[in-house]
């Protein structure tokens, strides 16, 4: 459809404009609250993660699918690579989020959150590079259907993962943790490839991504200090004083 330069580029746009997103939608909310610095530093390292991650996901997962949707009997996907790379990711992300800046703050599901988006848009990166290759025309709809939920659903998935696995961690369950990670990836891995080919695949990930999605805050939620949580409550409370004020003093006049 146009230049290996430019499908990289608007891959990348669209990955880094859905992990904007995933951030401002649950880490703005308690902003102040949690530890910033490492949760940024974690950023740093879900891009080198998820940059390994992604690579060898396309390697051994997406391409030997796309192959065998275009009839090549011989590519069909080896499902021991699909859990040895899964399971090698959640490890990984398992290593990252025991490291003591992490737990001497218990913000296990916060460090989760951010690292889980790096990763994420990432892997999303070069699924969307794919979904760019193999179309013939930017005015086929189903091409921005599908652009838009990888750029969204690809690191907020991610960012899931990642958090409900540093919740675990809170918990003390760490192989429950890599274990479920390592199940959730597979299934979600699977479901990306398909959605390169069929945007119907759409249907079956974003409602559980939503309905997962109300968790995190509660995960989050467990990640804050106890004396952090008694200035957000107080915090939200005036917040609301003053905007009953506001529209008491707006009725009046």
């Amino acid at each position: 459809m146009a230049s290996t330069f430019f499908l990289f580029q608007a891959a990348a746009v669209a990955s880094l404009i859905g992990m904007t997103l995933g951030w401002r939608g649950v880490m703005t909310k308690y902003s102040g609250f949690y530890d910033l610095p490492t949760a940024w530093s974690n950023v740093f390292w879900g891009i080198l993660l998820g940059g390994i991650y992604a690579s060898t996901s396309h390697n051994f997962i997406l391409l030997p699918y796309l192959k065998f949707v275009a009839d090549d009997a011989s590519a069909v996907v080896n499902p021991i690579n699909l859990l040895f790379l899964c399971l090698a990711a959640s490890v990984g992300a398992h290593m990252l989020l025991r490291r003591e800046r992490v737990r001497s703050g218990s913000s296990q599901p916060t460090s989760g959150w951010a690292l889980g988006l790096a990763v994420g848009a990432m892997v999303g990166m070069v699924h969307l590079y794919r979904v760019f290759e193999i179309q013939d025309s930017l005015l086929d709809p189903t091409l921005w259907v599908t652009v838009a939920a990888f750029s969204i659903f690809a690191p907020r998935t991610e960012a899931l993962i990642c958090c409900f696995h540093g919740q675990l961690m809170l918990q003390g369950r760490r192989w429950g943790a890599v274990l479920r990670s390592t199940f959730w990836r597979c299934a979600y891995l699977v479901m990306f490839a398909y959605a390169v080919i069929n945007p119907l695949a759409w249907i079956f990930i974003i409602p559980f991504a939503m309905l997962v999605n109300k968790k995190a805050e509660e995960w989050i939620w467990d990640s804050i200090p106890s004396e952090g949580k008694k200035r957000l409550r107080k915090m939200w409370a005036r917040q609301i004083r003053e905007k009953l004020a506001a529209e008491m003093e707006a009725v009046e006049s």
